[in-house]
């Protein structure tokens, strides 16, 4: 076994090396662990990692994290002690020398050397981190075969998943929680939507093949793309001209499910990003007067950014959807789109780091949130119009269960069914799965006020 014999680092003790990107990835692990996602991490971060490293980066760091318990459960096999925690940037770095032995093309020697060659500057304070970095992935090397085999027969490290998760998602899919389980464990395509305000997918499809560029549409989806390799989004043709965005197949349904009409009023009452908002916008140009709000302030500047880029125009504004207040809830709304904060367990595939951030006792808290923002928002909608109820969550309790609980407590409300082909019709609404159609999980429901 190899031994993990700690002793304390000071204050002033540097995290791993930037010159190194292996030491770099392992530093945001840490900082991940610690409970901040990756992508706060890459916007603060990336512009101190040399550009020809940044892609390398960002791959140990979203494979760490969708390794996760796996890469745990190794751990626990290959050392007599787990790691303090207050040593935690030299658990972040063995678990990047190990998921480049398991998962990356990286020569075995090159991984090895370099991962060590991250913890050298530890030394000074912890004089064993080297050596414990180079016993681990030394026997892991020598030991791989079994070591897996062991894996193998824990479902938490065999599935990637956190016990949590897993038991939740076998209670709500107990047919389909094995594939959605391999989805978590792969890699995310680019998906796009063709801004149809200005061009048809067809037309687009012409544009991708003249820059050499191969892509599929995305199945019930009318302006969805989906690359076969991904590529840097603003070498896409027409991408820095507003004429295509990023944004995953379930997440274009939202604007497609509103029924939009010209003349409308419209809320987007949980907005940031932004790209609900913007295809709302493309399908009915001009003629339709959209409000889009946020809690976050700093959000709404990814919307007006979005905005800007598209070459579109809406009222922006801050506001708690959970207590309506100033001029935009005193509107009122033909549609109002709540794409309500929630668990996010649609979106592990291309957030993995949400293994880590999420915990279950979450679900109950943002549960009662939900509930508070639908009851709050519902007097907003004016009688004959339409409420989108949408989550990235599949769990019933922040989906199905939440709408059949509004509705049994509210008289006017009553469901307009969905039909469609596309993903699974649930007690109220349909969940599209992760992986199927090349989706992300998404809930949505629709729901009419009666005159």
């Amino acid at each position: 076994m190899v031994s993990c014999l700690a002793k304390g680092r000071s204050q002033g003790e540097k995290a791993p090396s930037r010159g190194n990107a292996r030491g770099i990835a392992a530093r945001l692990v840490w900082q991940m662990a610690q409970g901040r996602s990756l992508s706060d991490l890459f916007a603060s971060e990336m512009q101190n990692v040399r550009e020809r490293d940044r892609a390398f980066v960002k791959e140990i760091c979203f494979g760490v994290a969708r390794r996760w318990p796996t890469l745990e459960a190794l751990l626990g096999q290959l050392l007599e002690r787990p790691i303090k925690t207050k040593d935690g940037e030299v658990k972040a770095l063995v678990m990047v020398g190990l998921y480049q032995l398991m998962q990356m093309r990286v020569p075995p020697h090159a991984a090895v050397k370099e991962t060590v060659d991250a913890a050298r500057p530890l030394k000074r304070r912890r004089p064993w981190a080297p050596g414990l970095v180079n016993g681990v992935l030394r026997r892991f090397q020598r030991e791989q075969d079994e070591l897996l085999q062991d894996i193998d027969d824990n479902p938490v490290a065999r599935h990637a998943l956190p016990a949590w998760l897993l038991g939740r998602l076998q209670k709500n899919w107990p047919d389909h929680w094995q594939s959605i389980a391999e989805v978590f464990r792969s890699h995310p395509p680019l998906s796009l939507r063709v801004n149809r305000s200005r061009l048809t997918r067809e037309a687009y499809f012409d544009k991708l093949v003249q820059a050499s560029i191969t892509a599929r549409p995305i199945p019930g989806v009318e302006t969805g793309v989906v690359l076969d390799r991904p590529c840097d989004v603003e070498s896409l043709p027409g991408f820095l001209q507003g004429e295509v965005s990023v944004q995953d197949g379930g997440a274009q349904l939202a604007a497609e499910l509103l029924d939009l009409q010209p003349g409308q009023q419209v809320l987007d009452a949980c907005a940031a990003p932004g790209g609900k908002s913007c295809y709302i916008l493309e399908m009915v140009p001009d003629s339709l007067q959209l409000t889009a709000i946020d809690v976050d302030e700093t959000r709404l500047e990814r919307i007006n950014e979005n905005l800007e880029r598209l070459g579109l125009q809406a009222t922006v504004c801050q506001g708690d959807a959970a207590h309506p207040e100033g001029a935009w809830s005193e509107a009122g709304y033909d549609r109002i789109l709540l794409d309500v904060p929630c668990s996010a367990t649609g979106v592990i595939r291309r957030h993995p780091d949400i293994k880590l951030l999420r915990r279950d006792e979450d679900i109950d808290g943002l549960v009662k949130l939900q509930g508070e923002i639908l009851d709050a928002i519902w007097p907003l909608l004016k009688p004959g119009g339409m409420l989108l109820y949408a989550t990235c969550s599949l769990l019933a309790e922040e989906n199905e269960q939440q709408v059949s609980r509004f509705m049994d407590l509210q008289q006017d409300a009553r469901e307009r069914p969905i039909m469609t082909e596309w993903g699974h019709p649930r007690t109220v609404g349909r969940q599209t799965l992760p992986g199927e159609g090349t989706m992300d999980g998404f809930y949505y429901a629709r729901l009419e006020k009666t005159e």
